[in-house]
């Protein structure tokens, strides 16, 4: 009995169960309530139930779970080598940590980067940031020398092995310190926290964005302690952010001037006020003596030992973190962007579930016969199917365009916005010019909708034979409309080949050109023709195209069309010819 329920019976109220897997072993006599059990328990698992009830107990076990030993055993030998491995990482990490100086930087930078690749990156910069900052933030001032040498390891192994390692200390220092600002702390584990921020601006781990943002948040605030953290924050680094922003440094400056005014009455150290003001104003006119103990010279050599040690050979620069306070405080609520694959489980991105909900609101607007006929022209995502709806029930093309553009799709979903405008131009049974006046108009909206169309209108050219005669004869409406408004070049044929015309290529360039021909001024059409005349790229497109005006349009003209039509279209392919001839480079001999 003992072996056939030799599992564990995991559960809420079972606190009173033995060590062995919580029946009694066959050798020991059991009372009778525990033969009850046992006759329980036999039966439950004959019928192949893994749960029971003990008598008078039946609303306590309603949530039992059964752990087979193999399993439970399993999970325990993990957790204790899990536990036992970070351990021992810990206690290299340590000595390592402990030994860091100036000298030996480079052999333990150089082992730190061989843990790194022989462990979980993410149990390493647990481990080294846990220890970094019990190292660093103490309740008194740390010397500043052993803070530079902390985070200049931080930065050379964020330069050489990834910017994860970088960000995860930035984030956990950056955390603490908001923490640490909220609540009333008399020691001094803030001013070592802005210490470590600022030493990661100086060996260029972050911008100079965070460093503003965290100046404004304590000008805003503007009591002594503030004031305080300001002078310590400008003494480590005001002459690098002069250096690198210096019209947001001067609007710092006035900021502080004027919270000085207003909250001068309500400061019992005035003096500390006026020597913090002394002190913008010395940077701001890049006057280094008049701050008091501000050397740059320990920052330097670091600096330069920092560039022996990076391997890539840029200035570093490119891996600097841009990332604002406000992100670094909400990276849990809306993920880490900073940081190239980093995983995030979320709740939804607020712009995407507003694009989202305004789609479903505006399918929810339309009548059903319009989702239905939606259905029936394929509109297979949501997407699509807003934008036809909005296409089926716009008052004009005006009225489509504005309602199209409050869809706010971005990129790729944008493209749809053109796709489907050619796709129901098509499937018209005669043609309709509301589509061609909407794309007009996107054309005229941004040069990306006029490159889409133009794209668009290629792949329906070389499918031209999968075409049926009414979506042949609206693209072709559709492809002069564009052509006569300017919103497409005459460079959109160049994408037919002239040496290998077959009939439909044939049919539809003698309708199009037909129709620009008779349907456009003669002024105009001067202007579209002379457009492609002068690159030297469209030479085998203006070749064809001449060719193609004397041989196959007026072939057999005066047989197709009225004597007055003949003579207007023979007038303007002279027109065309000559203004295809205009530009083009002659051959001086």
């Amino acid at each position: 009995e003992g072996d056939d329920v030799g599992g564990q019976w995991e559960s809420e109220s079972s606190s009173s169960s033995p060590e062995d897997g919580g029946v009694p072993e066959a050798s020991e006599p059991p009372g009778e309530e525990e033969e009850e059990k046992e006759e329980e328990v036999e039966v439950g698992l004959s019928f192949g139930i893994l749960s029971y009830c003990f008598p008078g107990k039946s609303h306590n076990h309603s949530a039992t779970k059964y752990v087979p030993p193999q399993v439970r055993k399993a999970q325990e030998t993990l957790d204790d080598k899990k536990r036992e491995e970070l351990g021992r990482l810990k206690k290299m990490v340590n000595g390592l940590i402990n030994r860091l100086s100036e000298p030996n930087l480079s052999s333990i930078s150089g082992q730190m980067e061989e843990l790194y690749m022989a462990n979980s990156r993410k149990d390493m910069n647990e481990t080294l940031t846990d220890i970094l900052m019990n190292a660093c933030v103490t309740a008194v001032a740390m010397p500043a020398r052993l803070m530079m040498e902390h985070v200049l390891l931080v930065s050379i192994l964020h330069h050489n092995v990834g910017i994860e390692v970088g960000a995860h200390f930035l984030e956990a220092v950056v955390k603490k310190f908001d923490e640490l600002c909220k609540s009333d702390a008399e020691g001094k584990e803030c001013e070592n926290l802005l210490a470590l921020i600022a030493h990661l601006y100086n060996f260029h781990v972050v911008h100079s964005l965070l460093i503003f943002d965290i100046l404004k948040k304590l000008v805003s605030t503007f009591t002594e302690k503030e004031i305080e953290l300001i002078l310590f924050l400008l003494k480590n680094v005001g002459f690098s952010l002069r250096k690198d922003d210096a019209l947001a440094l001067k609007e710092l400056i006035t900021e502080a001037q004027r919270k000085a005014n207003t909250a001068e009455k309500k400061l019992q150290d005035q003096t500390r006020v006026r020597f913090m003001l002394e002190t913008m104003l010395a940077l701001r006119n890049n006057d280094m003596r008049k701050i008091p103990g501000y050397d740059p010279e320990p920052v330097e050599k670091l600096r330069k030992l920092q560039r022996t040690l990076v391997h890539s050979s840029g200035s570093g620069k490119e891996t600097q973190l841009r990332v604002s306070l406000e992100s670094l405080l909400s990276a849990d609520r809306v993920g880490r962007w900073w940081i190239v694959g980093s995983s995030w489980s979320g709740a939804p991105m607020i712009n995407d579930t507003n694009s989202k909900t305004q789609q479903k609101l505006h399918i929810g607007k339309v009548s059903s016969k319009i989702l239905e006929l939606a259905r029936k022209q394929r509109m297979n995502t949501d997407i699509r199917r807003s934008i036809f709806c909005v296409l089926m029930t716009s008052e004009d093309f005006l009225d489509a365009f504005e309602k199209l553009l409050k869809l706010g799709l971005k990129d790729q979903q944008e493209r749809e916005i053109v796709h489907v405008i050619v796709y129901c131009c098509l499937q018209e049974k005669t043609y309709n010019p509301f589509y061609a006046f909407l794309a007009n108009k996107f054309c005229e909206c941004e040069r990306r909708f006029q490159v889409t169309f133009q794209f668009s209108i290629w792949d329906k050219i070389r499918d031209l034979e999968n075409l049926s005669a009414t979506a042949i004869s609206n693209l072709v409406s559709l492809l002069a409309h564009l052509l006569r408004t300017k919103s497409l070049p005459l460079s959109v044929l160049k994408v037919i080949e002239f040496s290998e015309l077959d009939k439909p290529k044939v049919r539809f360039l003698r309708q199009v050109l037909s129709m620009l021909l008779i349907k456009t001024d003669a002024e105009e059409l001067s202007d579209i023709f002379v457009r492609i005349s002068d690159n030297p790229k469209l030479g085998m497109l203006r070749e064809g195209l001449k060719l193609f005006l004397t041989h196959f349009l007026l072939k057999n003209v005066q047989a197709q069309k009225s004597a007055e039509e003949a003579s207007l279209l023979k007038e303007r392919v002279e027109l065309a010819t000559k203004a295809l001839q205009a530009k083009e480079p002659k051959l001086k001999l």
